[in-house]
């Protein structure tokens, strides 16, 4: 008894092996229809005998057959979680107010809310808009911002919200066509992200960002470098309106990839202009320029190899210093960007690790109003447009966003939902149960271009309503009137403080202007002073270089 109480986890396999040999003996002797479940006790004996010989799963091997439970379950946590588990409010990534709010918009279904808010208002982290006693009533919702500075020939007239950055091969082709027909449809833009433009764009015929990463894909020379020619005959396409260079993004900032060569399909390798049967790499860093001032002059560069369309640069704040250098280069060279998109470290619609998505990198709010401050700072904001990414699915998302000092926004996970993203976290592994993030024929087959292009533009339209309802409310005409003092954030359970306290726009030239330091920017002056045009490595430690101690054991034989 003792010996069966200890191993009472064979018990499963003993079990099927016992059923097996029985409906063996009933096959021979009773009937023949015996023989089913011969073949499935029988493999299910084939699987555990084979589970105590392997060395790989100590779980399977302990409890052979029925550990295989276990790894079933896990295939499907998120799924168990999402649908049975998760309260409205868990953000993981995205709660399911949040989802549920873009899906009821795409579908144009009511999305009104019933018994107020399930928010926590008197808890830490709360925001809320202040609304006037006198609003005003909105009727044009074609919200609009011109980009393009003194140099750009071609400005474009972008919306408030537009598709953030997502490539062609991390996205399946019917995805990337229903979001730029969805574009299309409503008037906005659709950004290509690093995998070039596709055939997919180009028959959607939405307005594009043409975005230049490391990889220099749709403009590279067979050996991976820069080609001024390709990329002069990619930006002359009347459906690329805006030019971006990618210096790191929200998701992995700091990091390269690869694409291996068995994931390299004929479409794929014609919209990247890379060779099939060869990984594709992804560098960190760009290998035409690796100074502020070359930043600058590739601007120059792509500005006037596109006909003058307006270019810009994406990243996601790391050193705040080697962004003032960046500035600093502006200033040393007269070369303005047009435009400037800041990433939050919480955005990112690819794979990374861990370490990356969870730690590295700074989140939008907080690198938004550095840029706008620092800009601000060398009396260049003004000729600069700045947009913004990172977890924007509402209206007040982009009412909030906006008044931090971006000029628009971007989203690529609200996009997806829109598509019928079910946040299922499987973007990785070639298995969306939706055909979004997949270049499975089959999978990807179930997402109908025609109705999801719908539900794109339809997201963006109804997204755009609520704004203007809510700018109305706040008293404006404009949602690009929007102030920080227009929210109030809660920091403690019976504190709170005005946008401006939380998020202060910084005086207008203070860091170029000569004049005495202004009480409580010592840090803001000080990293300025350490920022150089010439190169991003830094001039010195801050507080001095660090000095280690004598080596331990040293000082111990030395007592």
């Amino acid at each position: 008894m003792k010996f069966l109480i200890l191993n009472q986890r064979y018990a499963v396999l003993a079990g099927v092996t016992l059923l097996t040999f029985a409906s063996l003996i009933c096959a021979a002797v009773v009937d023949v229809w015996f023989w089913v479940p011969v073949v499935i006790f029988g493999a299910l004996m084939v699987v555990g005998w084979f589970d105590l010989r392997q060395t790989r799963h100590s779980i399977l091997r302990n409890y052979p057959v029925s550990g295989h439970i276990r790894f079933i379950l896990e295939s499907f946590r998120p799924e168990i979680r999402q649908y049975m588990i998760e309260s409205d409010q868990d953000e993981v990534p995205f709660s399911r107010q949040s989802r549920g709010l873009v899906y009821q918009r795409a579908k144009g279904v009511e999305d009104k809310r019933p018994f107020g808010t399930i928010e926590d208002v008197y808890g830490s982290g709360y925001a809320w808009l202040t609304h006037s006693v006198t609003p005003t009533s909105i009727t044009d919702i074609d919200f609009r911002v011109r980009v393009g500075g003194a140099a750009c020939k071609q400005p474009y007239d972008a919306s408030l919200y537009n598709i953030s950055a997502m490539s062609f091969g991390s996205l399946s082709g019917n995805a990337i066509l229903a979001l730029n027909k969805g574009a299309k449809k409503g008037g906005f833009a659709h950004d290509t992200g690093e995998g070039s433009i596709s055939r997919y764009h180009r028959e959607g015929g939405g307005d594009l960002i043409y975005q230049v990463a490391s990889g220099y894909f749709g403009c590279r020379n067979d050996d991976g470098t820069f080609s001024e020619e390709r990329f002069a005959e990619t930006a002359s396409d009347p459906q690329v309106k805006m030019i971006e260079v990618k210096l790191s993004q929200g998701a992995k900032p700091g990091h390269g990839g690869m694409l291996p060569a068995a994931k390299i399909t004929p479409e794929i390798s014609e919209a990247r202009g890379i060779p099939m049967g060869i990984d594709c790499i992804s560098p960190a860093a760009h290998s035409t320029f690796s100074t502020p001032v070359g930043l600058m002059e590739f601007i120059a560069k792509l500005r006037d190899l596109s006909g003058g369309k307006p270019v810009g640069f994406k990243l996601c704040i790391g050193h705040r210093r080697e962004f003032m250098c960046i500035v600093k280069a502006m200033l040393k060279t007269g070369i303005l960007p047009d435009f400037i998109v800041v990433d939050g470290k919480e955005g990112g619609t690819g794979a990374a690790p861990v370490e990356f998505a969870n730690r590295v990198g700074m989140p939008m709010r907080e690198g938004l109003t550095f840029v706008h401050n620092a800009l601000r700072g060398a009396g260049v904001r003004d000729q600069i447009k700045i947009g913004a990414a990172g977890k924007i699915v509402s209206a007040f998302d982009i009412a909030q966003t906006l008044a931090l000092g971006a000029d628009w926004c971007n989203a690529a996970r609200g996009y997806m939902f829109a598509l019928g993203c079910i946040q299922a976290q499987s973007c990785h592994t070639n298995h969306c149960p939706v055909g979004i993030a997949t270049q499975d024929p089959l999978r990807q087959r179930a997402l109908n271009v025609g109705d999801k292009s719908d539900r794109v533009a339809r997201f963006h339209h109804n997204t755009m309503h609520a704004l203007a309802e809510i700018t109305g409310a706040a008293g404006l005409t404009d949602p690009r009137n929007f102030m920080p003092y227009h929210f109030m954030v809660r920091q403690k359970d019976n504190e709170f403080l005005d946008g401006n306290e939380a998020y202060p726009y910084l005086p207008e030239g203070f860091l170029v202007s000569g004049g005495p330091e202004i009480e409580g920017l010592h840090d803001w002056y000080s990293r300025w002073d350490r920022a150089s045009a010439e190169t991003f490595a830094p001039k010195e430690i801050p507080f001095g270089p660090f000095k280690r101690h004598a080596n331990i054991a040293g000082e111990r034989a030395a007592q």
